[in-house]
């Protein structure tokens, strides 16, 4: 194999079109593991090929969700227990013991989470609920979501939802937490079906 050493190549005088490569070329390689290739400002990159590898893959991504339900004791905040899974590129998301989403190694950057929890009322439509949704953030609540129905003008299942952006670092994890307040001292149950967390990231750090 041969090699050329330069530091810079121009084409011709009175042209101004390069061309790298001919009919008996399958491969070039730009650099090296480690290299970095610099695009100045002002170059414009025209495709008129296919292109593959290019931009960031959007992932990690999870999706997961109740299929059974859970009950919520009245007045105290519950972890919920996402045991089953949609989707888990990077087997990121704990579905068997802590129920929680951790950014793995390497994958720091924006996330964008949603989630929605349904629970119904133990004691039907006839007393005051409240519905709080939370995530938490590394063990601590991070952001919540309220939901308050007046005695009986919304039934007895109440759904809290939220989707946010979050600036994420390797090794954070993020939970669900619901509570349920009813004036009945009932408590409720969380309602398969309807009840889902996930999340992407969107772009690295």
């Amino acid at each position: 194999m041969s090699k050329v050493q330069v530091d810079t190549i121009d084409t011709r005088s009175g042209t101004s079109t390069m061309q790298i490569g001919s009919t008996n070329t399958s491969t070039i390689n730009i650099g090296v593991s480690g290299d970095t290739v610099n695009i100045p400002s002002g170059v414009t990159i025209a495709n008129a090929g296919t292109a593959t590898g290019f931009g960031q893959s959007m992932t990690p991504m999870f999706a997961v969700r109740r299929t059974s339900g859970q009950s919520l004791s009245d007045n105290t905040f519950v972890k919920i227990q996402f045991a089953t899974e949609d989707i888990d590129t990077d087997s990121a998301f704990d579905n068997s013991s802590n129920y929680r989403f951790t950014v793995p190694s390497g994958k720091a950057g924006k996330y964008l989470f949603s989630f929605n929890v349904a629970v119904a009322s133990n004691t039907g439509v006839s007393n005051a609920k409240q519905l709080f949704v939370a995530l938490y953030k590394n063990g601590t609540t991070f952001l919540q979501n309220f939901f308050d129905g007046r005695n009986n003008a919304y039934g007895d299942t109440f759904n809290g939802s939220a989707s946010f952006i979050l600036d994420c670092s390797a090794s954070d994890y993020f939970e669900i937490y619901a509570k349920f307040n009813d004036s009945g001292s009932g408590g409720g149950n969380v309602q398969s079906g309807a009840t889902s967390f996930s999340g992407v990231r969107l772009l690295a750090s």
